[in-house]
C-alpha cells in the first residue's frame, strides 16, 4: 500500500521539515497554564491541550476565549497525575462507574492498567462526549483531539471511537502508533509521520541542548513535540517534588531566543493543528 506522507495531503513538498509543538495538560494547575500562556504569545508553542476536567479549566478556558485563532485540543482525560490533587469525570459518575475510584475520581496513572481493563466503552464514550460538549458550551473551536496520559487512548476500541468523534465534531487527532498513522494517512486524514515526542522522555538537565540538536536533525515530514511547560513555581514543586524540573525545563527552552533562532536556522516549519482539522474536515466531507 502506498501510503501519503502527511506533507503531501497538507500540500507540502516532499522534503518540508514540518513540526508541531503542542503544549499538554493546559488547565491542570496555575503554574502550568501560566507558562503555556507565556509559550504561545512569546515562545514557539503553536497549539495546546485542555484538561477540561482539571480545577484549574476555567482559567485556560478563559485564555483560549481571547485568542479564538489559537489551535488547541481537548485532553480527553480518564487518569489523574497525583494522590493529594484529585480530578474526576464531567459527567456525573453515576453515568460512568467504571471509570472512577471509590471516592469518585479518575484513579491515578499507576492504576491505569487497571482502568483500562474495566472501562465499559459505553462510559467512555459518555465521558469523553461529555468533555468535547463542556468546551463548545463555552463559545470555543478546539482544532483536535488527544489523551492525557494513554497513548491513543490505551486501547483499540477507544482509539477507534475518538477517530469516529474527531470526524463527528469536525476535529482532527494526535496519533502515537505506526500502523494507525498509516491507516488514517492512507484514508486522507494527515497524522504525524514520525513518532510523537513526550517531553517527559528528555533529560531535564541538558534538555535545551537536546531541542537544539533534534531541530537541526528533524526529519522531512510532519513531527510533533508533545511539551509540559511550567514556570516551577511553589505548586509546581508541591506536586512534583523532583519531576517539577521537567516541566520548567521545557519552559525555559520553549520561551528562549535560542529556540526561536533555531527554529529559523534550521529551516523547520511550525505548523498548528489548525492545518490538520482543515484537512480532516475535507477528507470527512465536512
Amino acid at each position: 500500500m502506498n501510503v501519503p506522507t502527511a506533507n503531501a495531503l497538507l500540500g507540502y513538498p516532499r522534503d518540508a521539515r514540518l513540526l508541531i509543538v503542542n503544549a499538554d495538560d493546559f488547565g491542570m494547575g496555575h503554574d502550568v497554564n501560566a507558562a503555556i500562556a507565556r509559550a504561545v504569545d512569546a515562545g514557539i508553542v503553536g497549539s495546546t491541550s485542555l484538561m477540561v476536567s482539571c480545577p484549574w479549566a476555567h482559567g485556560a478556558m478563559a485564555f483560549l476565549a481571547v485568542r479564538p485563532g489559537l489551535s488547541f485540543a481537548i485532553h480527553l482525560t480518564l487518569l489523574r497525575d497525583f494522590d493529594a490533587y484529585r480530578w474526576g469525570p464531567v459527567c456525573s459518575t453515576e453515568r460512568v462507574p467504571t471509570l472512577v475510584d471509590r471516592d469518585g475520581h479518575f484513579p491515578i496513572w499507576a492504576d491505569r492498567h487497571a482502568l483500562l481493563q474495566r472501562a465499559a466503552i459505553d462510559e467512555v464514550e459518555t465521558e469523553f462526549r461529555a468533555q468535547i460538549d463542556l468546551v463548545l458550551d463555552e463559545g470555543l473551536s478546539p482544532s483536535h483531539l488527544d489523551w492525557h496520559s494513554l497513548a491513543d487512548g490505551g486501547r483499540e476500541d477507544i482509539f477507534s471511537l475518538t477517530v469516529r468523534l474527531a470526524r463527528e465534531y469536525g476535529l482532527a487527532m494526535r496519533v502515537h502508533d505506526a500502523h494507525h498513522a498509516a491507516a488514517l494517512r492512507a484514508s486522507g486524514l494527515p497524522v504525524v509521520d514520525h513518532p510523537v515526542l513526550d517531553s517527559y522522555h528528555l533529560d531535564s538537565v541538558a534538555k535545551a541542548e537536546q531541542y537544539l540538536d533534534l531541530l537541526k536533525a528533524l526529519p522531512e515530514g510532519l513531527s510533533e513535540w508533545a511539551v509540559h511547560p511550567s514556570t516551577g513555581g511553589g505548586e509546581a514543586r508541591a506536586l512534583e517534588p523532583v519531576m517539577w524540573r521537567t516541566r520548567y525545563a521545557d519552559y525555559v527552552f520553549l520561551t528562549s531566543e535560542a529556540a526561536q533562532s533555531a527554529v529559523q536556522e534550521a529551516g523547520v516549519v511550525l505548523l498548528d493543528y489548525r492545518e490538520l482539522q482543515d484537512a480532516w474536515r475535507a477528507a470527512s466531507g465536512g
